[in-house]
């Protein structure tokens, strides 16, 4: 018989990890990073939940590194099977896998540099060489195109509306003549955003798993352009930059369309727009080429050989560029990694500008508790960048409603689209008080068996 083992987003929001035993087949759905809490990186670095070389195949829901960062690693210590991911997913991975192995192999230097560490010398968890060989197993697929692994299961990936590539994966089990099915949610989209898809419909499950980073909070009602408009002719008043800290995967392509779209309406007035984010840039073409993932919307626009990723005055220009920008007339629009103001190049572009009462940082997306863009939101008066405290004076903003997560509202309406009891649901990848507040929800509503999991627990199916 079939059995689920989690060995990852239990109970938390990072390094999601399942397996899948079935017909003699061990498959791991997911292969993500723990990242946050010191308690969860070690993770990282303890043996693996599962030998590598007894693992059949890896199939991605998506290419956040919390759901693909920890494959290098598994590559490293000799994982060499397949992994299965939608086109989309392996695009963004081969953007995203070898730059978090720059940044293992940079955070190792720094240590032995500085001499904190506990390990001499400090390595990588692993190095891009790693990064590169796991790309090398990718094998891209379509939407709904069946997989077969062996005689007894196939899955499917179906569009999750979440990121550029986010999937599903559907199973379909064939033991003892009966048929079992079984859904990853991976990490569910949201209903009513531009770009891509709205998350798929699916009938029918027996095992669901399904994520709860928003399992006990609903986003907010008014419209995240609606905020966004409202912030920058607020800042056109003031006469100063607006800087605006984002991811570089997801969040500053849905930015950047809605700053074209205000723009084309009159709602704001047309200004200097300047992307500095290397990743950013690769990201914003890839979402372009992204063809099975766009909406109905999105498709049109780029028929009408319009590029709806861009501004009326828009360039890639970064801090190298800081003149240039100190000599625009009117008010101007910088976005940059990273969107905590953990690192990166938004760095330079704060130190510029948090001085100046006239300057607003504009914070579009969660702050994890400790991050530098936390610290500002909480109002304190300096922040270290670089070795130097700089005084905050700026105008600092935060928005929401640009979560590429479904709320419990959203989630539940996906739910809703079942027609059939499923036998288990397993709430994973969210805090425990999401979790369980998310499986409060389901049983309020549906009536339907619902399990929050623990670390290493298994099942059968």
């Amino acid at each position: 018989m079939a059995k689920l083992k989690f060995f990852g987003a239990t109970k938390t929001v990072t390094g999601s990890k399942y397996v899948l035993s079935v017909g003699g087949l061990n498959i791991m759905i997911d292969c993500g990073l723990f990242q946050g809490l010191k308690e969860l990186r070690l993770r990282n670095w303890d043996d693996p939940p599962i030998d590598p070389s007894d693992i059949s195949a890896i199939i991605l829901t998506h290419a956040h590194i919390d759901h693909s960062g920890y494959l290098p690693k598994l590559v490293s210590l000799g994982y060499s099977g397949p992994v299965y991911a939608s086109r989309g997913t392996t695009d963004l991975c081969k953007i995203l896998l070898p730059d978090s192995a720059r940044l293992q192999e940079e955070d190792a230097r720094y240590a032995n540099k500085k001499g904190f560490s506990k390990h001499h010398p400090a390595k990588p968890l692993y190095t891009e060489k790693d990064a590169r060989a796991a790309l090398q197993l990718f094998q891209p697929i379509h939407y709904e195109e069946t997989i077969k692994l062996n005689d007894r299961c196939s899955f499917q990936l179906i569009s999750a509306g979440h990121i550029l590539g986010s999937s599903f994966v559907y199973f379909t089990i064939n033991e003892d003549d009966k048929e079992t099915t079984v859904l990853f949610s991976g990490d569910l989209g949201r209903y009513d955003v531009p770009i891509l898809n709205d998350p798929s419909t699916v009938a029918q499950a027996d095992y669901i798993v399904v994520e709860s980073t928003y399992g006990d909070r609903l986003h907010n009602k008014t419209p995240a352009k609606d905020q966004l408009a409202d912030v920058i002719n607020q800042a056109v008043e003031q006469g100063g930059p607006v800087i605006i800290p984002a991811f570089a995967v997801g969040r500053t392509q849905e930015i950047l369309y809605y700053l074209r779209e205000l723009e084309d309406e009159k709602r704001i007035p047309i200004l200097p727009v300047r992307l500095d984010s290397p990743m950013a840039q690769s990201t914003t073409q890839k979402y372009l080429r992204g063809k099975e993932d766009h909406d109905e919307e999105m498709k049109e626009l780029i028929a009408q050989h319009v590029n709806p990723l861009v501004t009326n005055s828009f360039s890639f220009g970064g801090y190298r560029n800081k003149y240039r920008l100190k000599k625009l007339s009117s008010p101007y629009i910088v976005i940059a990694g990273s969107g905590m103001a953990t690192g990166g190049r938004i760095l330079y572009h704060l130190k510029e500008c948090l001085p100046n009462p006239d300057a607003t940082i504009l914070f579009a997306g969660f702050q994890a508790y400790g991050t530098r863009g936390w610290r500002i939101l909480q109002g304190e008066p300096e922040i270290k960048m670089h070795g130097e405290m700089i005084p905050v004076k700026a105008k600092i903003i935060s928005i929401s409603g640009l979560s590429a997560h479904a709320d419990y509202e959203e989630t539940l309406r996906w739910l809703s689209g079942f027609e059939h009891t499923p036998k288990t649901i397993f709430v994973t990848h969210g805090e425990e008080s999401a979790a369980y507040a998310l499986k409060e929800k389901i049983v309020d509503k549906f009536g339907w068996k619902t399990v929050v999991p623990d670390y290493a627990d298994s099942f059968t199916l």
